[in-house]
């Protein structure tokens, strides 16, 4: 079953029993796991749409733990691969998510693997355990980009991250297929220079703009944004984790930043919406009661079937809005 993220309430932190549960489950299901992708529970396949490219090469099976970083690997596989999220459902939690018998088939069959890492999906590590398969190729965002246990997970968020994962997959697509190397390569600048083009245009815009700009946050999703567009953070990275980890965060905290709002310190408040707390909730009506803009974002891809690109976009053009409000330039 599917643990739903938390709209009013804290999401509870993940649990070891649940995990392996899960991986036992998987190991139990091995022994009838054929290698083809499986459907999602209601039947359709949770495997992203990709435009075919030329070459002779193999349809090479990608399994993503999280659909943001699956669309990333669609985009740059093209029709030389077949990728499948796990966390697909914007009402997932990737933190607690419990792998179900169709997600160890799935993996069981996956010749190259995208995990977040850094505690963030823990799950997943105990799912391909669980579920070898010969000469498959791993990729842990965390272990990439040098984030060590305890640090902060929501790497997707960050631009500089978000394109070294890109110069991985591509890497290890044309190791894995090397009879399709050029179409990777092709597809790969097409990304970076199209599809993420107004991406990369409203990242740079926003920090030549407004760097130095102080803001305040719901919880640490926003950290590695922020850092992105050269915004300054202001609301205590101890709250921020509290909330991202669905543990109460301090009276001092909550009482800093209530002085930021009233006393207008920061220009604009951006929360998750698909974590809004009590807590949050009371600060978004504060900050909206003092005339502060507020703009949104999400942990995973919404609505369910947008593309990495079309959400960042969506998201970062509503910060962009705020601060012009903020700040009138």
């Amino acid at each position: 079953m599917k643990a739903a993220l938390s709209r009013s309430t804290a999401r509870r932190p993940w649990r070891s029993a649940a995990v392996a549960g899960a991986a036992a489950l998987a190991a139990t299901t091995l022994a009838a796991c054929s290698t083809s992708s499986a459907p999602d529970s209601s039947g359709g396949d949770k495997s992203e749409a990709a435009p075919a490219g030329s070459g002779g090469g193999k349809t090479v099976q990608v399994v993503a733990a999280e659909n943001f970083w699956g669309s990333v690997a669609s985009r740059l596989g093209g029709g030389h691969v077949k990728v499948t999220s796990i966390i697909d459902n914007p009402d997932a939690d990737p933190h607690d998510y419990e792998p179900t018998a169709s997600d160890a088939r799935t993996v069981a069959g996956a010749q190259y693997t995208i995990v977040n890492g850094v505690g963030y999906d823990a799950w997943a590590d105990k799912l391909l355990s669980a579920n070898p398969a010969p000469g498959r190729t791993s990729l842990e965002v965390g272990d990439l980009v040098g984030i060590k246990p305890g640090g902060n997970p929501h790497r997707w968020y960050s631009p500089a991250d978000v394109h070294r994962v890109i110069e991985r997959i591509t890497a290890d697509y044309k190791k894995i297929d090397p009879a399709d190397a050029a179409d990777f390569d092709k597809l790969k600048t097409t990304f970076e220079a199209q599809t993420l083009g107004t991406y990369n245009q409203l990242i740079a815009g926003i920090k030549a703009k407004y760097a130095g700009t102080p803001i305040g946050a719901s919880e640490s999703i926003v950290s590695p944004l922020a850092d992105g567009l050269g915004l300054k953070m202001l609301t205590p990275y101890s709250f921020l984790s509290a909330i991202s980890e669905g543990t109460d965060p301090t009276a001092h905290d909550k009482a800093l930043i209530d002085q930021q709002i009233k006393g207008k310190q920061i220009k604009i408040y951006v929360y998750n919406s698909q974590n809004a707390t009590p807590d949050v909730q009371q600060q978004v009506k504060e900050a909206k009661a003092e005339g502060i803009p507020v703009a949104t974002v999400t942990e995973t891809l919404t609505p369910a079937g947008a593309s990495f690109e079309d959400w960042q976009v969506r998201q970062l053009q509503g910060i962009q809005q705020a601060l012009a409000k903020a700040t009138g330039k």
